[in-house]
């Protein structure tokens, strides 16, 4: 290094270091990085002036390594770094996660997503009204369509044959849906097919034919001869009908199946699902639904205990307790009911308590592999997995109707053939007694009512209302004949006429043994779904009395699982076989 002319050596020149943010040259970037890693103070002393010239050359020039280095850590914190947190972090907690509250309630019973329950993104797909309303109106249309076409063919001699009367034709078609509707065949299933139902179609179309004909419902028309060749004429045009309806309602089905099976592939009208037990199965049904289309399903979720499981694609949504809440706001039409974490008895109340929803509720059974003694016209099945529909007959409006109509009908008739005997023992116990012969007592009859049953007046004492059973001696020789024959009971007639009572149906019981049956014996309110009966399913089994009450529950669920008008006639039979048996072995 050279003296100028005043004989000084200039300063040396600092080596430049990598470029900085903007792209200069030089130390100024780096020193900041360098002062907190090397708190000596030589690196100030380098810029303070011409006095530690000597030392400034060399020293600035052996630390340029660590300058390097040095130069680049602060820039990424001081540049793209800080942008980061400054631009797209928070504008997501500004956006999106105020819309989605569904986080803090991941501890709860109902997961993330169960409240409020809001509808997957594809919840739009086949969520119209022609969604809701073909799967319910398809079958009973194509099936009435067919009945008509068959109808007007057979009244009007189109089709050959006898030409029948348009009033017996219009009775027979209005049976055959009926039968139809009562042997769940208008039942939209999910996997579409004609063959498993064939022959409950043809019954549900033939036996309608074979009662009217008997019954000679349908006469031979315009046609004039002898009575014998009426005859003939009739019954040749009510098998021409049947095999007309029978052909056609076939056909239409087939038809009707075809176009919605390409309807569902276009997802045009797929259901709203819901799967009970997110199990190995149960996510198993749920991936069979999403490959295959043309079963006319989209799940929404599943219902489940504990934790929710999250290598799923549907969402848990809630707890199987909160099966109606679910279905009513997600409008569920299909519930399968699969292998859980929940236990079959805490299942069976929660599925009674939703019996009245508007949703087809199917279970798949346990040993799903094994053949089962039910005709696949009454299953489902997904994929090859059988599907049993638990039963609706009876929850609904019609089928109260049936059963009120049923039971005024047949109480008026017995009622009027008892009267005779009503009023001799009336003016006997009058005698006897010197009250009333008419015994009242309040007793539930249904689900949260109670009304006064009429009972004959067999004890001379008011019992005691705490007192489950009645003490023999406090009883007349009459009451006590009464009471084994059970004719002490013909007043209760009268309560069901009034629509206090039915016929059949669960013993009524006084308020607070209900009360205190109901804390004790599993399933006892379950009882109250239908109204109080004169007799019942447990009654003719022998459970009357001072018998077993978790017994007499089991038989009178059993009864309203599986209630029909004709199971209603079967105990009446029984009920006045045992009281005439019990009259013989009296005397």
């Amino acid at each position: 290094m050279r003296p100028d002319s005043h004989g000084r050596f200039p300063a040396p020149r600092p080596n430049p270091g990598p470029p900085g943010p903007a792209g200069a040259q030089g130390p100024g970037p780096p020193d900041p990085a360098i002062s907190p890693q090397q708190p000596a103070p030589p690196a100030p002393q380098q810029r303070a002036g011409p006095v530690p010239q000597q030392p400034a050359g060399p020293v600035p020039q052996q630390p340029a390594v660590p300058q390097q280095p040095a130069g680049p850590v602060p820039q990424h914190p001081a540049g793209p770094l800080p942008q980061h947190p400054a631009g797209p972090v928070p504008r997501h907690p500004a956006g999106p996660v105020p819309q989605q509250p569904a986080p803090p309630a991941a501890g709860s019973l109902a997961p993330p997503a169960a409240t409020p329950l809001a509808a997957p993104p594809t919840a739009a797909l086949g969520s119209g009204r022609a969604s809701r309303v073909l799967p319910v109106v398809a079958l009973p249309a194509v099936d009435s369509a067919a009945l008509a076409v068959a109808g007007v063919t057979c009244v009007t001699g189109l089709a050959g044959g006898a030409r029948l009367a348009a009033g017996p034709v219009t009775v027979y078609v209005l049976a055959v849906l009926t039968a139809q509707s009562r042997t769940g065949l208008h039942r939209l299933r999910m996997t579409l097919c004609v063959s498993d139902q064939a022959g409950r179609i043809l019954a549900a179309i033939l036996v309608p034919a074979a009662l009217l004909g008997i019954a000679g419902l349908i006469p031979a028309g315009l046609i004039r001869a002898g009575p014998l060749a009426r005859a003939s004429l009739a019954a040749a045009g009510v098998a021409h009908l049947a095999l007309v309806s029978a052909a056609l309602v076939l056909a239409g089905r087939v038809v009707a199946n075809a176009v919605l099976r390409a309807a569902r592939r276009r997802g045009a009208l797929a259901e709203p699902a819901l799967i009970v037990g997110s199990g190995t199965f149960g996510a198993h049904l749920a991936g069979q639904i999403r490959e295959h289309p043309e079963l006319g399903l989209r799940v929404m979720g599943f219902l489940e205990d504990g934790p929710p499981r999250r290598d799923l694609l549907e969402p848990t949504l809630a707890g199987p307790r909160d099966l109606a809440r679910v279905v009513r706001e997600l409008g569920i039409r299909r519930v399968l009911i699969c292998f859980g974490e929940t236990r079959d008895e805490d299942l069976v109340p929660v599925l009674r308590a939703s019996g009245r929803l508007a949703a087809d509720v199917c279970v798949v059974p346990r040993l799903h592999e094994l053949g089962l003694a039910v005709s696949r016209a009454s299953l489902d099945e997904i994929r090859g997995i059988p599907l049993i529909p638990l039963r609706r007959l009876g929850r609904g409006r019609a089928g109260l109707a049936l059963k009120r109509t049923f039971d005024i009908t047949v109480a008026a008739i017995l009622l009027a053939a008892a009267a005779p005997l009503l009023l001799v023992l009336a003016a006997v116990i009058r005698r006897q007694t010197g009250q009333s012969a008419l015994f009242r007592q309040l007793r539930v009859t249904g689900p949260g009512r109670q009304s006064t049953i009429l009972k004959l007046r067999t004890i001379t004492e008011t019992p005691d209302s705490r007192a489950w059973a009645v003490d023999p001696a406090q009883c007349t020789a009459l009451g006590r004949w009464l009471r084994t024959t059970h004719l002490d009971e013909l007043p209760q007639l009268i309560n069901v006429l009034r629509g206090d009572m039915s016929l059949v149906g669960p013993r009524p019981e006084r308020g607070y043994f209900a009360a205190d049956f109901a804390r004790h014996i599993p399933r006892y309110a379950d009882r109250d779904r239908m109204r109080a009966g004169l007799t019942g399913w447990a009654q003719v089994h022998g459970l009357h009395g001072d018998t077993s009450i978790a017994e007499r529950s089991r038989f009178d669920n059993t009864y309203i699982e599986y209630w029909s008008p004709w199971l209603d006639l079967v105990i009446l039979v029984k009920t006045i076989a045992a009281a005439v048996a019990g009259l013989g072995a009296s005397r």
